[in-house]
């Protein structure tokens, strides 16, 4: 999956036919390498529809660095971005531990 680190990018708003954007946003690698604040995950769940989403390497350690950095996520098995919190209720869990993704 192509990742920018630039917010001005012009494929973050580009929606492919599965519904995933042409691009996602990551943290930069040199503020990435300066260490995480929550451990290294690989997968969420939706809690709306039960299914695991698998995310790549840059992704994985932008949430680690800055847990907060992304307000939404893309479901796999629904095929749509979703918010991580709705009506004050996590959307979303991580697969590890089953904490709540942006917590």
């Amino acid at each position: 999956m192509p990742i920018t680190t630039d917010p001005n990018d012009p494929g973050l708003q580009n929606i492919l036919p599965s519904g995933q954007q042409e691009k996602y946003l990551v943290l930069s690698e040199e503020e990435r390498k300066k260490g995480f604040v929550r451990p290294l995950r690989r997968a969420y769940i939706h809690v709306k529809c039960g299914g695991r989403t698998d995310m790549g390497w840059a992704l994985c350690e932008t949430y680690s660095r800055n847990p907060q950095f992304y307000g939404g996520t893309f479901c796999a098995i629904c095929g749509a971005h979703f918010p991580l919190v709705i009506d004050g209720k996590r959307q979303f869990h991580w697969g590890e531990d089953g904490k709540g993704v942006g917590e």
